[in-house]
This record gives structure tokens, sequence and C-alpha cells, in this order.
């Protein structure tokens, strides 16, 4: 099992740029059901989450290829072998049951495994199944498969969501896509992979409007043509990429996203002292003070402050001078990695959903073991920061969602090695 090795105190200089955002590709992947026609995607990156949806779109009967880059993939459904997503495959991964409604809606059934995935909250698919349900289709819950069927096609419906929830958007924009009539999503996710979404659908025929705004209207059309289209940058990497340099000292550009995705964050660094500087698909982050401010942190949905940050901005506060504090509103269980940080030095105490984080000024070298795959990434921007040599066990779960991190880190300097232990 691999593990990384960093030797802390490094200050950072170079360029870096990101990967295609693991969220966006894992919905634009499943867009293959709902056409025959073949999709090329551009700028897909190599994770293990992107293996785990290739896996279930074959199992389904997809033919998938590399193209000349391994960073282009041909998704092609020209029919549906099998309507059932097995538990073997979907208990890897959530972003499986992005599946049920292209299937619903291209073939009218679906049996899909409840899915697995990182254990940092519930994240139940109940909205998913409401928002289909409101669509015509009859759903059942049986041995922990999701039985769901429509006579004829899926309805255009209107559907108000609790609470903003990026999967069961992107799932009911897929269904709605080829539904008979208009649906309506209001208190939609307003992600940018939402819009990335949206406009892949539009290239391939989709009538949709008001995508990045939280209500979405959608016009069902009878059927959709192939597309090619070029995955958005990996907002989510560039911020932790941002966090580098902030942490440990120097000055990094970071290329291939747009920062405007990351403006709440970006706020954030700047109130602890660190200079940003914006420019077009690309950002420049230098810590110019010796000493970092505290900070006051809540995730919300976007354009709020991501919770995919949260575990890389508490190792940042874990360094500042003051009592930092950083409430948990999306996920309930998102604290995993606290008392990791703590065997590194860190003081930090949690109550309910809030971390309230005392600055300790240097973090010190330690074993430590990742729980999931933003507490990984937490772990190992701690160990850049660190007096002394930090080895990150199970990282594994960082390379669901981080392409190459450290090379890209070691070529700005920092001394971080991939090992194997058998």
């Amino acid at each position: 099992m691999d593990k990384i090795c960093i030797k802390g105190g490094q200050e950072l200089s170079g360029e870096v740029t990101v990967s295609g955002a693991k969220n966006a590709c894992l919905a634009l992947m499943p867009l293959s059901i709902l056409t025959s026609n073949p999709i090329w995607i551009r700028n897909v990156p190599k994770l293990s989450d992107i293996k785990t949806m290739r896996e279930l779109l074959i199992s389904l009967g997809s033919d998938i290829q590399e193209q000349s880059s391994s960073s282009i993939l041909k998704v092609h459904t020209k029919s549906i072998s099998s309507h059932i997503a097995m538990y073997d495959v979907v208990r890897k991964m959530r972003a499986s049951i992005l599946v049920l409604g292209p299937l619903l809606a291209r073939e009218g059934k679906a049996k899909v495994s409840l899915p697995g995935g990182c254990a940092i909250g519930a994240r139940p698919v109940d909205l998913h199944l409401f928002g289909l349900e409101k669509m015509g289709a009859k759903l059942d819950l049986k041995d922990g498969y999701i039985n769901a069927s429509v006579k004829g096609r899926l309805q255009g419906a209107i559907i108000e969501f609790p609470f903003a929830s990026v999967g069961a958007t992107e799932n009911l924009i897929m269904a709605a896509s080829l539904a008979k009539g208009t649906s309506i999503l209001k208190n939609a996710a307003r992600e940018p992979e939402i819009i990335d979404l949206c406009d892949c659908l539009i290239s391939m025929g989709a009538k949709i409007e008001g995508m990045g705004s939280s209500k979405i209207i959608i016009q069902g059309v009878d059927s959709l043509s192939g597309s090619k289209h070029t995955a958005l940058g990996d907002r989510i990497e560039m911020g932790t990429l941002m966090l580098a340099p902030a942490m440990v000292g120097g000055k990094v550009k970071v290329k291939g996203c747009n920062p405007d995705f990351l403006t709440s964050f970006i706020e954030k660094l700047i109130q602890s002292g660190v200079s940003i500087e914006t420019g077009k698909n690309e950002v420049t982050v230098k810590r110019e003070k010796t000493y970092l401010s505290p900070v006051n942190v809540v995730t919300k949905p976007f354009p709020g402050f991501p919770t995919d940050l949260q575990a890389q901005m508490m190792a940042l506060a874990c360094l500042a001078k003051g009592k930092s504090s950083l409430e948990e509103k999306i996920f309930e269980n998102r604290f995993m990695h606290v008392p990791e940080l703590i065997r590194m030095g860190a003081k930090i105490e949690v109550q309910g959903g809030t971390a309230s984080v005392t600055g300790v000024g240097h973090m010190k070298g330690a074993p430590v073991m990742a729980t999931d795959l933003r507490a990984s990434v937490s772990l190992i921007l701690a160990g850049l920061a660190a007096k002394g040599e930090t080895i990150v066990s199970r990282v594994y779960h960082l390379d669901r969602g981080y392409e190459n991190l450290e090379k890209k880190l070691s070529s700005c300097g920092a001394q971080i090695t991939r090992f194997s232990e058998n």
C-alpha cells in the first residue's frame, strides 16, 4: 500500500497546472447514456473515481476508449446491455447514483445499488428519488437496490429542493433533458460543474435555461446527439495548491481554472494575510507576512466557502496567530482529520459542527493516516509546513481526487515522495 513521505519546511516557487475537475467529469461521463452517439470528453484526470465510473458505464454497455491523450475519453453507449448498477462497483463511489436518471430517461427502467464512498456523512439519495417520482417514476427500495421504472417517458415537473443538492440537481437535469414537457428545478445547486454539465447537454441539443442560478428550466427533447466537450479545471485542486505556498511561504502560480469559482475561498486567504493576484484562468499566491492571521469559515453551497476546502483551510488555521473557527454546514461528519492534525501538534476543539483552532506557530512531523479524500490532502499540506518528517498512510483516498499531486508539489520545491510498503 502506498504512503507519502514529506520533509517539511521548504518554501515553494514555480508554476503548476490543475487537472480537469473530477466532479465535472463524473457527471459528464453518464451523459453518454442519454444518446446512442459518442461523446468525447477532454481534460479528464487520471483518478480512481474516474476509473470506477468507467467500470460502471462499461458494465451497462458503454464502450470507453482513451484517445491520443489519456486525458481524452470517447464514451459511446450505442445500446444498453444491462439496467443494473451492481453493488460491487457502486459501493466505491457515491457519484454512481448519477446513472439512475439517464437510465430511466432512455430505457424507462433501472436498478441501482445504494451508493457508497467517503465516510463523511450520510449524503442520502432521497432528493434524487423525490425528483424522479415527481417526474412519474415508480420507485421501490429492496435489498439495498433502487428499483425504478416509468411507463413511456418521464414527464416534466416542477421540483423544489428543500436544500441545494449538487448530485440531485445533476441527476434531474439529465433525466429532464429527455422527459416529455418542461421541468423546473427550484432551489437548484449553482456549482460551476453544473454549468459545465448543462453546456455539454446544450451542445447535444438539450434546451436548458437558468444554469448557474437557483432556478433551472429544462424543456425535454426527443433525442440528443453526441458532443465534443472540454471539462473545466478543478477548482478544489486549485484551492488546495494555493494553500501550499500560503502555509510554507514562497510564490506559486496555479493555472488551469477560473479563480472566479473560488471567490469566497480567496477572500479568506486574503484575510489570513496571503497575497493573491488573479488572472484569466490563473492565480498567483505569495506569502508576504511573517505570520498568518486567524480566519472564521462557514461552509456553504456555491458561491459560499466550499466544504471540499474546509479540511485544507483548517490546516492553515493551525499555523495562524490566534484562534480560528470553522463551521461545517454541509456534511455532519467532516472533521475526521482533526485527530491526525492533533498528532502533528495542532490545538483543535470540536463541538458539534464547529471546530475551534488555536494556532500553534508550527506543526511537527508525525505518522498520520488519511480518513477521506480531503482529509488526506490536509495532512499533506500540514506536512509541508511541519518541522521534520511526516508519513501519510492510506493515500488511496488521495488518489480518488488528486492527479499526480506529489509531482506537482515537488516541481515547486517540496520534498515529497511516494513509496510502497508491502
